[in-house]
């Protein structure tokens, strides 16, 4: 059997084990996301269950500080699962990450509420909720080296693009099943129990995700794991302008994606008015057209570059996110709202479906992971988690529209950063291995 490590012209039997690997990997992203999201997606109807409080916008506001927390993890899970799949091997820091996001949302659950244990329910709901960060803040990095290391030549970008395809695909399974709920139960009986359903089909599904990741390949050689400073910060620090340069876009990548999509739907109730299960509906449709946008960039970027991908993501977020979310403020019909979330995603794409795949062109294999998990998880934690947190804030104190103009200049900032940097599709790491 060929070693996934050799990189070379690809049979036809080559081919088709890489793209059982990718679909291998992207199972497990694909309920490692579902479980995360379901949280963000289900808040509309557990948030009195933890926060009783008579203001919407208050119980939403606590509901998006536990989901900031959850982030908050993710650095710590990023230098772990790094370290572990640097050292230890790509396969094993997936299947580990995966277990834990199960333990994560099996307590989750089955938490008992407010009412029935008072003050310890939300910190309980914290603990689970920093549970699973960490276990996400390993799966990034872990599955987003792993996919680009076993994508072919000059289709890297096309192949590892099915990275967000499955992580959109997490958000868009966790929207599915609250709509199925919402069709099926009254309110009363989500806000009762019905939230407790998409939790435990996340619980169970990561098992299933446990079980594919068993049989993957490994990407990495002995050598390459025996190395002095593999999953090491003093061997990342050797690459710190990479480090820099990942921090640098990713704080625009992340606000905007969140703010697009698990905030969206918060936003078109909370501030546009609309009906929970319209929204929920408007937001279903458009991550799904938003799924199958992620190739079409991906292929695009092995065409013109990942560079150019990025100037075209930071020039048109730049302009485009303050008139986009003033629309949306004041839109009235379902299709509209549709029409211009699908237009902002089709921007994000640019920057998602590359996302994981620049990262880990551009650090050595004895510390990509680590280099790939933690320069995300970071910026990620203190942009991306924070997004629905600054959002609610601004709006509770009468200056929502602040928020558009600070996602518009860390996405100019994105942009800025990309300017100045080499390609790493023609000049990184992966361009020069075997």
């Amino acid at each position: 059997m060929t070693d996934l490590t050799d990189q070379s012209v690809a049979s036809a039997h080559d081919t088709r084990r890489r793209i059982f690997a990718i679909v291998g990997a992207s199972s497990g992203n694909l309920v490692e996301w579902f479980d995360f999201y379901v949280y963000s997606f289900c808040a509309l109807y557990f948030a009195p269950a933890f926060f009783p409080s008579g203001n919407t916008t208050t119980q939403l506001l606590n509901t998006a500080g536990v989901f900031a927390a959850g982030f908050l993890m993710r650095p710590i899970g990023g230098w772990f699962f790094g370290r572990l799949a640097d050292k230890h091997g790509r396969r094993t820091a997936m299947m580990v990450s995966v277990f834990m996001m199960c333990g994560g949302s099996l307590v989750i659950a089955v938490l008992p509420t407010y009412a029935q244990i008072g003050a310890l329910a939300p910190a309980l709901l914290l603990v689970a909720r920093l549970f699973q960060g960490l276990s996400v803040g390993g799966e990034y990095g872990t599955s987003a080296t792993y996919m680009s290391e076993v994508a072919l030549k000059g289709r890297r970008g096309f192949f590892a693009s099915f990275q967000y395809v499955t992580l959109i695909g997490g958000q868009l399974c966790a929207l599915l099943v609250l709509v199925i709920l919402q069709q099926t139960l009254s309110n009363a009986e989500l806000k009762a129990w019905g939230w407790r359903v998409p939790f435990v089909i996340g619980a169970i599904a990561a098992l299933v995700a446990l079980y594919l990741r068993k049989s993957l390949d490994e990407t990495t050689t002995a050598a390459t794991r025996q190395r002095k400073e593999a999953g090491t910060l003093r061997g990342l620090w050797q690459h710190r302008v990479a480090f820099l340069t990942v921090l640098g876009f990713t704080a625009g990548g992340s606000l905007i994606f969140y703010t697009f999509t698990t905030y969206m739907q918060k936003y078109l109730v909370n501030t546009a008015g609309m009906n929970a299960k319209t929204a929920s509906n408007v937001m279903t449709a458009a991550l799904f057209v938003y799924m199958l946008l992620q190739p079409l960039f991906g292929a695009l970027s092995d065409r013109i570059g990942r560079r150019n991908s990025m100037l075209c993501f930071g020039l048109f977020a730049t302009i485009g996110t303050v008139p986009l979310l003033h629309a949306l403020k004041d839109v009235t019909s379902p299709y509209a709202a549709f029409a211009l979330v699908v237009l902002a995603l089709a921007i994000v794409s640019f920057y998602t479906s590359i996302s994981g795949l620049i990262k880990a062109e551009m650090f050595p294999p004895e510390v990509r992971a680590l280099g790939v998990g933690l320069s995300y998880a970071v910026a990620n934690a203190i942009f991306g988690g924070s997004a629905e947190y600054v959002a609610l804030w601004l709006k509770s104190v009468g200056s929502e529209t602040m928020f558009y103009w600070y996602v518009t200049f860390l996405c100019a900032l994105a942009g800025l950063v990309a300017l100045r940097m080499r390609d790493p599709s023609k000049e990184g790491y992966l361009r020069n291995e075997p």
